[in-house]
């Protein structure tokens, strides 16, 4: 899918490269974190990085989806307690339960988004410049879709115009 990146007009960014298909990666080793790290700059995104993030975010797909699972079963497990306060006690836990869980399901989102961007070959690149995201960011956030830099100006303009 093309996109606006700066300099660039609507299309791919120079060096980005298609995320290949699901079936063609299955067959290469993951990357460890640190064997990411050690890559040349001209190996950012390659097939091989893909497939470590992918796996990275398909297993925080997973754990996010069993966390809903267990939330529903506590909420179900409820006990009736004549008592007030014990009933406050655990009315404010399935409070925070369900608090927990919304953060869990936008993040499961992002989480969705990010695998998109792989299959489309957006993935590590920043939205608003279109220069690379940089490897320790991602895997700190592998959901970040804006530099470091990138980020830091919106967090800044969010500060000064509160939007």
């Amino acid at each position: 899918m093309p996109r606006r990146i700066p300099g660039c007009g609507w299309r791919k960014a120079p060096g980005r490269r298609n995320a290949g298909n699901a079936s063609q990666m299955t067959t290469t080793r993951l990357l460890t974190e640190a064997e990411i790290l050690k890559m040349s700059d001209k190996d950012y995104m390659s097939e091989n990085q893909l497939a470590f993030f992918r796996n990275r975010l398909e297993q925080l797909q997973e754990e996010i989806l069993r966390n809903a699972g267990q939330t529903t079963e506590n909420l179900r497990e409820t006990v009736i307690v004549p008592d007030p306060a014990d009933r406050a006690t655990i009315e404010e836990e399935h409070a925070l339960e369900l608090r927990t869980r919304d953060r869990e399901r936008k993040l499961l989102k992002k989480v969705q988004q990010s695998l998109v961007r792989i299959e489309s070959g957006e993935y590590g690149w920043c939205e608003e410049t279109g220069e690379p995201i940089g490897i320790p960011r991602l895997l700190a956030r592998p959901t970040a879709t804006l530099s470091l830099e990138a980020q830091e100006r919106r967090e800044l303009r969010q500060k000064l115009f509160g939007d």
